[in-house]
């Protein structure tokens, strides 16, 4: 008796095909709401590592050297004496007084105006659009025209507020009130362009603010007997006070580094009466000829600046405090 044995075929492995994306891969490669994020905002941080970061830190580094790039003269390291120089100087000190004079006339005239017009187009309610769409326009003005503007309005002689103010019987000759020209009432002068463009900026912040004022409480107020001064002070302006912090933070920040603005009007005249920081720093810098001492300035003008906003931040909107 004979068996016979069956041959296995022979199987040839099968060929591979693609890859199976396991769940844990899915995970991995999944545009979560947290990239997704990431991801906008690499360009905008692309960008201001390259056009704020980098030159902060040239700033900050040519501070501690003096040279002159006009007259091609190689860096010398000097410390701090850039720094000490700067600090002893007393234009410096007197153009810091006028920037902070300066800042408190632009803040302070912004802010009361703001505040009233915004009181006033929350009142109004919905018939108020067309008004706000009107009070905003000069923030559509570039600062360097708001200045050529100005400039021919306060000019002496031949300036339209003043021939206005004649005509109104207010001064007795057209050229009574020499804006531009006296020292004493020049940097006032200068500050009207500012507060004329960005009031409308301190309205319509403080004005979206006054939206998310609740309601049921004023009501409340008023039932209670409380007029319109109590409301303001104890329940709207308290409800408005992280709103306040950053329209005052924002506002004095770019009052305090004013430039074009002064610069078209008096360019730091009469007698250096409007000679602010940011005037100073770029004449020590480009008319002097000395970066490092110009750097080191603006490092101290940014130090202060930031100390400043921490300080505003911490009275005015009191993080984290329950009253």
């Amino acid at each position: 008796m004979t068996t016979t044995t069956r041959e296995r075929p022979v199987t040839t492995p099968a060929a591979r095909g693609p890859r199976t994306v396991t769940r844990r891969d899915r995970r991995r490669f999944r545009l979560t709401d947290s990239r997704f994020a990431l991801f906008l905002m690499l360009p905008a941080a692309a960008f201001l590592a390259a056009f704020v970061a980098w030159p902060l830190v040239q700033f900050v580094y040519n501070s501690f050297f003096k040279y002159n790039p006009i007259a091609g003269s190689p860096h010398t390291f000097v410390g701090l004496r850039n720094y000490v120089q700067a600090l002893t100087s007393a234009d410096f000190g007197n153009s810091a007084l006028r920037t902070i004079a300066y800042t408190l006339i632009v803040v302070t005239l912004e802010f009361v105006l703001g505040l009233t017009v915004a009181l006033l187009l929350s009142g109004l309610g919905n018939r108020s659009r067309v008004f706000r769409t009107i009070f905003l326009y000069p923030l559509m003005i570039a600062p360097i025209v708001a200045g050529l503007l100005w400039r021919f309005l306060l000019i002496d002689n031949s300036g339209i507020v003043n021939q206005l103010l004649y005509e109104a019987h207010i001064i007795s000759s057209p050229n009574q009130i020499q804006w531009l020209s006296d020292p004493n009432i020049a940097l006032f002068s200068v500050a009207l362009p500012d507060v004329w463009l960005t009031t409308s900026f301190i309205t319509l912040v403080l004005f979206a603010g006054l939206q998310n004022v609740p309601g049921d409480i004023i009501e409340a107020a008023r039932l209670d007997g409380a007029r319109y001064p109590t409301l303001l002070g104890r329940i709207i302006l308290p409800q408005l006070r992280p709103v306040i912090a950053v329209a005052l933070i924002v506002r004095g920040v770019d009052a305090a580094r004013a430039f074009d603005v002064i610069v078209v009007q008096t360019n730091g005249g009469p007698q250096n009466s409007t000679n602010v920081l940011s005037l100073l720093v770029y004449n020590t810098q480009i008319a002097n000829g000395n970066p490092g001492l110009a750097s080191a300035m603006g490092t101290i003008y940014l130090i202060a600046m930031m100390v400043i906003a921490i300080v505003a931040v911490v009275t005015i909107w009191r993080p984290g405090s329950e009253s």
